[in-house]
């Protein structure tokens, strides 16, 4: 596989990656309905996966820079494809809740945009801002195709058997890309100190104010639908419209960066992802969601390799893995916290849209930590 075609193989995995993790949201309602799992083990379970995620970062970090790329993101798209395995055959809901915190939890945290990001980084250097945002579209891809085709199984083949087949569907892509991806250079197989992220504080804040939104709206979103009177399957579409609308910004962004910086894109994605959350408050009218669908999607998605290109510049590659997860364990935890409150309001009003209005309040936050003055020093350092 040649230099160039690297951010193409990092699309494949992260389609299968993003797609099978994203994919849960749309299990949801039907695997509460299909294997008598309360609603609450079921946001236990999405928040100690993403728990499990963050807390594994460092290690992957450490595992990048000593085994090399190749071999973590395949492992990790190995684990996060059996755990769908797993899911078809568990029969109590300690067994649902650790396989998807375990096997998921892990297998995510081995094969989504830190691994990535290290990947094309090593091969590309200092061009690693276009070539990621291409390989990101793979998160748009993933949510667009896997709950399309979660939702298409459900009534035919069932839960058990839907699982089943998206997890062999990702063990195959796996098994493909393990045939062609060169084994990326390892330089750094001592153990060593990771570089110092000092002037990107305020990008990391923001970085975590959007995932503590993120993958509450787009795990919750089919169940906010649900709640509101929709069906199941039209539910589960809302997340492949808002991956469709992602998988668009993303391909845009790819030429915007050729004219623009990745600070402002940012700003601009942010503005957006306010309008989407202040609809999302707003009401429950289908209307109203398919637009939080869209907006949402559009200006979320972009923002993860838009950061990701920012925080690496400068960056040694044989010391990125390592360097990197911290931004990933905020990712992460953030996430994690924002899944945990969003079910904890949940209880206490029957709705998401509370924590949607917390939602907008950190897009506003985000925002403003990067504001053209604010940026300046945080440019030159990172140059």
């Amino acid at each position: 596989m040649r230099r160039d075609q690297v951010a193409w193989a990092g699309l494949a995995a992260m389609t299968v990656s993003f797609g099978l993790n994203f994919s849960m949201g749309v299990f949801f309602a039907p695997t509460a309905a299909a294997y008598g799992v309360s609603a609450t083990a079921l946001a236990v379970a999405a928040a100690l996966g993403t728990t499990v995620t963050g807390v594994a970062q460092p290690f992957v970090g450490r595992l990048l820079d000593r085994a090399g790329a190749k071999l973590v993101l395949i492992g990790g798209l190995t684990l996060i494809s059996a755990s769908y395995l797993a899911l078809a055959l568990v029969r109590q809901t300690w067994q649902f809740v650790t396989a998807y915190m375990v096997l998921g939890g892990i297998g995510f945290a081995a094969s989504s945009t830190l691994t990535v990001t290290t990947l094309i980084g090593r091969t590309l250097g200092g061009q690693v801002g276009p070539a990621l945002t291409r390989a990101a579209v793979g998160i748009n891809l993933g949510q667009l195709i896997g709950p399309w085709a979660a939702t298409a199984l459900f009534e035919p083949i069932g839960v058990r058997a839907t699982y089943a087949a998206l997890g062999a569907v990702g063990l195959a892509v796996t098994g493909i890309l393990w045939a062609l991806l060169p084994s990326d250079p390892v330089t750094n197989t001592v153990a060593g100190q990771a570089e110092s992220l000092a002037g990107r504080g305020r990008i990391l804040i923001s970085f975590g104010l959007h995932s503590a939104t993120l993958y509450v709206v787009i795990l919750m979103l089919p169940k906010h639908a649900v709640e509101a009177g929709w069906s199941v399957v039209d539910a589960g579409r809302l997340v492949a419209l808002a991956a469709l609308a992602a998988g668009l910004t993303s391909a845009a962004m790819v030429r915007l960066q050729r004219g623009y910086r990745a600070e402002h894109l940012l700003q601009a994605l942010y503005a957006l992802r306010i309008v989407a959350l202040a609809l999302a408050v707003s009401s429950t009218a289908p209307i109203t969601l398919i637009a939080v669908a869209v907006l949402f999607g559009a200006a979320s998605f972009p923002i993860v390799p838009l950061t990701m290109a920012v925080v690496s510049r400068g960056l040694d590659p044989a010391r990125m893995g390592r360097t990197l997860s911290p931004a990933w364990v905020i990712h992460q935890l953030a996430a994690a916290a924002g899944l945990a409150l969003a079910s904890s309001m949940h209880a206490l009003t029957d709705s998401y849209r509370g924590y949607f209005a917390l939602g907008l309040l950190f897009s506003v936050g985000a925002a403003l930590l990067l504001i053209p003055s604010r940026t300046k020093e945080l440019v030159a350092t990172a140059a």
